[in-house]
């Protein structure tokens, strides 16, 4: 029997909102002021269908990186979801739809603001990669506090994998994608 719970559509809506509200806010707030243009800090534009394909490997890749991750750390940590995230995955249509909605937007914008933007900011301050991949993973994992404590460590984690690919590939495209395509799955079907 499906759980009743009507309150994810609002929340749902209020997070796809907030997304692209810190979208919004480093795209006019923090970019802007310097000239730094959105496509640069995204890493660009596709030239060829080939550099799609490259990237889209990237994401498969690192999603299937993260999996394994995600499973070792499941075993020491304990289950993917925590129960009080349980009651906030879609069930029905609707609901799943929204998701993908919330998805695409996560993938989307977080890796913007934290593996662009922070990451950048962070590295300009300390002058350090390292410190740089650290500091945004630490506080994209805090930024999921709502989750519990086990799973902010998961979600650093994460952080850390996401960060490190857009450094190397010097592109968030990778990341965005394997990011939305990795949340759609563990809120339908419970990857």
């Amino acid at each position: 029997m499906l759980q009743q719970h009507p309150h994810v559509i609002p929340l749902y809506l209020s997070l796809t909102v907030m997304e692209w509200g810190l979208f919004y806010f480093v795209w006019k707030g923090g970019l802007s002021r310097t000239g730094t243009k959105l496509s640069e800090l995204i890493g660009g534009r596709w030239a060829n269908a080939k550099e799609v394909l490259v990237d889209a490997g990237l994401a498969v890749g690192l999603w299937a990186i993260w999996i394994v991750v995600k499973r070792v750390m499941d075993r020491s940590l304990g289950p993917a979801h925590a129960a009080s995230i349980e009651t906030l995955l879609p069930q029905r249509v609707a609901e799943i739809v929204l998701w993908i909605g919330l998805s695409i937007s996560a993938g989307i914008c977080e890796e913007l603001v934290f593996r662009g933007y922070l990451q950048r900011q962070f590295h300009a301050y300390t002058h350090s990669r390292w410190v740089a991949l650290f500091l945004q993973a630490m506080l994209f994992g805090i930024s999921h506090g709502y989750q519990g404590t086990d799973a902010c460590v998961k979600i650093a984690i994460f952080g850390l994998l996401y960060g490190a690919l857009a450094f190397w590939r010097r592109s968030l495209r990778p990341g965005m994608m394997a990011h939305a395509g990795s949340d759609i799955l563990s809120g339908v079907f419970a990857i």
